[in-house]
């Protein structure tokens, strides 16, 4: 029987491996409760008024939505003060990031340049579009490498891609620092700047590139309700952009990406300031207790502007985490990140950071 025809960068490719669900977890370890600090997923769950809104468009999930959510679309515009033609919603900002190289980039011909222990999508996007991808190293202790991206762009790279607040680290490049590299960049590349976290940084104008995207021309911004907004079931982000380059996007774009439901509850989320107060309230404050607490239990933390702390303990990461799994705590593991010493963990509620850092000091002191 002749082997199926399948193109040669699928033979290779290694797919995204999320880890175990609650669910798994409990069967695995016999537990009947479990928290889970591994996804950096919204501490407070959904809000209230989302749901409400999600039970009010349920009846209509019979109906295609509208093409291109312009709706939703409009909501972001207001709700982040950029104009309308630039904003660009998807299915989770992982089809942005998608879209970005199928419009741009060429598959043998162009590049994409990003730095290592970093977010595995823009590779294995690049990989999967058969377009090369290239990745300098981390500066000293993980710094955000900017001057080596902007040395390692050539006239064929299409886009560079900068996470800030940075996952798994935490750490961000101030707006500034990101004008500069957008202006060395050769013409025609994109800076895409991944700014998933940027609601828990502080303050966010000193960061955040949104409102310079219409000034510089190549400047691509990303944005997600995963995180502060709780929406991370419903894949939804955006992505604002040059507006020639949004509508190319919107004409390569699969028809109704953005299901119903998700373009209802993103409407509702944006408008939910109490919810997102209070979110931002209990990452704050828990973020704080990390920093302070970790260092005090021996170990080595960065500074982080999102809603996780990195951290490397006095024990072999692996055995930590396998610990606190035992214990019914999840938390992330960074050897897939190529960070095999470090755990990620996001800020949970109160009760469930007051227990992680209970648990975790009893496994590094046993």
């Amino acid at each position: 029987m002749p082997s199926q025809r399948v193109r040669p960068e699928i033979l290779d490719f290694t797919p995204y491996v999320p880890g175990l669900s609650i669910d798994e977890i409990k069967a695995k370890y016999g537990l009947s409760t479990v928290i889970k600090l591994a996804s950096n997923e919204n501490p407070l769950g959904v809000s209230p008024v989302v749901q409400q809104a999600l039970t009010r468009a349920a009846g209509q999930v019979f109906r295609y939505p509208q093409n291109h959510s312009p709706r939703l679309t409009q909501a972001i515009a207001k709700a982040m003060g950029v104009p309308a033609e630039l904003v660009v919603a998807g299915n989770g900002s992982d089809e942005i990031i998608d879209l970005l190289l199928r419009v741009t980039a060429r598959p043998g011909v162009d590049n994409v340049v990003c730095y290592e222990h970093s977010f595995s999508m823009y590779r294995l996007t690049a990989q999967l579009c058969g377009v090369e991808y290239r990745e300098v190293p981390r500066g000293e202790e993980y710094r955000l490498p900017l001057e080596a991206l902007a040395e390692a762009a050539d006239t064929n790279t299409a886009l560079v891609f900068v996470t800030s607040p940075d996952n798994p680290t935490g750490l961000a490049a101030r707006a500034e620092e990101l004008m500069v590299l957008s202006g060395v960049l050769p013409a025609g590349t994109l800076l895409v700047v991944d700014e998933a976290y940027m609601d828990f940084s502080w303050p966010p104008e000193e960061y955040s590139m949104l409102n310079l995207v219409a000034e510089l021309g190549n400047v691509v911004v990303l944005r997600t309700f995963s995180k502060a907004y709780g929406l991370a079931g419903l894949r939804l982000g955006y992505g604002v952009m040059p507006e020639t380059l949004a509508g190319h996007l919107r004409r390569a774009r699969p028809p109704f990406s953005v299901n119903l439901l998700a373009e209802e509850a993103g409407i509702v989320a944006l408008d939910d300031d109490a919810f997102y107060s209070a979110t931002l309230e209990v990452v704050f404050k828990g973020r704080e207790l990390l920093l302070k607490r970790l260092p005090e239990l021996g170990c080595q933390v960065w500074p982080s502007q999102a809603n996780f702390v990195m951290f490397r303990p006095k024990k072999p990461a692996g055995e930590v985490c396998e610990e606190l799994l035992r214990r019914g705590i999840i938390v992330r593991p960074l050897k897939s990140f190529g960070l095999a010493g470090n755990i990620r963990v996001n800020v949970g509620t109160g009760p469930e950071t007051a227990a992680f850092l209970k648990a975790l000091e009893e496994i590094l002191n046993a």
